[in-house]
């Protein structure tokens, strides 16, 4: 027979089994396994087909998904496992009444938690370029030599972060302060999700401390500005599906008599997706008017991505400008009591040391749980 306690503690267990299940019910909405699948089958269809590699960009990029896909899948299939296992040990345990394994069980189900908070967090990632790696700017701004000191502080920061999570980093512009620290610094952190991860720390960083530069042993407060933007593609690369297309061919337009056109070589071609029409009759073959028609229509989609690019950057650049000193998204007070708050979803956290040495991961997991993504003003 079970005691008091060990009723209690069986009746836990079941209660946090049975939110388990229930969550990840949504989860499997949210997962949608089946596209997946299916996008996976897609993917090995393009890859199967010739000329797959003449693209080298294009074929990195499709591979990289097809890799993402699997792992994404495998993630999931083992946590269903998982689950399926720890629900059977329960079953077991009860049965048996086998009290010695309820703390084990316990033990089993918090790290299971643990992998399912991860893994719906990764989840999150869904948006257009959270998949790109980052490029990560720091900016010294009032507090003179302070604020630059800052900026090394934040860039050791980061730069600890990216290790801890097997990231790689490489620099790309560096202005060392007048007297100490650094006037700004520009990074790229390549990998996974790094930018879907990284995009959040985008704003106004605050510190409070008494000075290291200043002699009477006043305490300070320093600015600096953090701007993550993902690295875009600089190829752009049009590839235009026959079922993307609508092909109408028509005679072309000419002198009457004997010079009119009998034959219905002019051709309309209609892109689909963009609604963009091109058409050419200048040449008295259907066949060359129609790859005409392609190189001008692929020329025109080409344009529209570029622009597309240009509009997107210019967007990201503009939500930069919007940030204004006193905005602070974040605050690191380390006198006269020591504590990190980001003002957005309004988490302390009171080991001021383990962040500034790259453990920001509780900040970065709350602003994706509260479906907040950019620098908020304060």
């Amino acid at each position: 027979m079970y005691t008091k306690g060990e009723i209690l503690c069986l009746a836990k267990l079941k209660q946090n089994y049975q939110n388990y299940e229930a969550n990840w019910k949504i989860y499997e909405v949210v997962f949608d396994l089946e596209n997946k699948k299916k996008r996976l089958e897609e993917i090995e269809t393009i890859i199967s087909k010739d000329g797959f590699w003449d693209h080298r960009e294009q074929s990195t990029e499709i591979l990289k998904e097809r890799t993402l896909l699997n792992a994404s899948i495998d993630q999931w299939t083992a946590l269903i496992k998982e689950i399926d296992d720890n629900k059977m040990l329960l079953e077991m345990a009860e049965e048996e009444n086998d009290a010695d394994t309820f703390d084990g069980i316990q033990e089993e189900l918090t790290e299971l938690e643990k992998k399912i908070n991860a893994f719906s967090i990764t989840h999150m990632l869904s948006g257009e370029n959270d998949r790109n790696n980052a490029i990560v700017s720091i900016n010294a701004g009032a507090g003179g030599t302070d604020a630059q000191d800052w900026v090394e502080i934040l860039f050791r920061m980061y730069s600890r972060w990216i290790e801890r999570n097997k990231y790689q980093s490489k620099l790309i512009d560096f202005q060392p302060g007048d007297e100490a620290g650094i006037k700004s610094v520009t990074f790229s952190a390549n990998g996974d999700y790094v930018f879907g991860y990284l995009k959040s720390e985008t704003g106004i960083h605050r510190l409070v401390r008494i000075s290291p530069f200043n002699a009477n042993g006043k305490r300070h407060t320093s600015f600096a500005s953090v701007f993550v933007f993902p690295e875009l593609s600089q190829e752009i690369i049009v590839d235009i599906e026959e079922k993307d297309l609508r092909i109408d061919v028509f005679r072309a337009s000419g002198a009457g008599g004997q010079h009119v056109n009998k034959t219905s070589s002019a051709v309309r071609v209609t892109h689909i997706p963009t609604g963009i029409v091109v058409q050419c009759q200048q040449e008295k073959s259907q066949h060359r008017n129609k790859e005409i028609a392609l190189k001008v229509l692929k020329a025109r989609i080409h344009q529209r991505e570029k622009q597309k690019q240009e509009d997107e950057m210019n967007a990201i650049h503009n939500a930069k400008e919007d940030i204004a000193w006193g905005n602070q998204i974040r605050s690191y007070v380390l006198h006269p009591y020591q504590m990190v708050k980001d003002h957005r979803i309004n988490l302390d956290i009171g080991n001021v040391n383990s962040v500034l040495d790259g453990v920001i991961d509780p900040f970065i997991e709350g602003m994706l749980l509260s479906g907040k993504s950019t620098a908020k003003k304060v």
